[in-house]
């Protein structure tokens, strides 16, 4: 299904990202990553500054090409949106990262700490990963916002 049929069911809607705005998403990621990786934090924090990173690069990825997600399912629309997107060179990071959407809604809405700190290391790795495919993409695709 493409971002079209998407906003077609209500999904997401269309939205014109400014070159700044994309800007503004790209260096709080990095923040968060950054942020993550601080030694002394508990993972299950570090987990969750981590997955608000790459909930972020998947909003500027969105945003590039002119939507936003609407609040029902919005973290699910988002990170969904990389297989659209990117198409298969992207699927197993994007089937990941609903994974940790999963564990991320354990720790900060049921209070779970059960984050290890190689779930922690694991996900700081795949934001990081995700860091690079998003400049890469946005260097070639859409140059006029990066």
């Amino acid at each position: 299904m493409s971002l079209k049929e998407w906003a077609e069911n209500g999904w997401i809607r269309s939205h014109q990202a400014a070159k700044s705005e994309i800007e503004s998403l790209r260096l709080a990621a990095d923040e968060d990553l950054k942020d993550a990786a601080t030694i002394g934090l508990s993972p299950a924090w570090r987990f969750n500054i981590a997955y608000n990173a790459a909930l972020t690069l998947c909003t500027v990825v969105l945003a590039a090409e002119g939507y936003r997600p609407e609040r029902d399912n919005k973290h699910y629309r988002t990170i969904g949106a990389l297989k659209e997107v990117f198409g298969k060179p992207a699927s197993d990071l994007a089937d990941y990262l609903d994974h940790c959407r999963g564990k991320r809604h354990d720790v900060t809405d049921e209070g779970a700490r059960n984050i290890s700190a190689a779930e922690a290391d694991e996900l700081i790795a795949a934001v990081r990963e995700l860091t690079k495919m998003v400049g890469t993409w946005i260097a070639k695709v859409h140059p006029e916002l990066g």
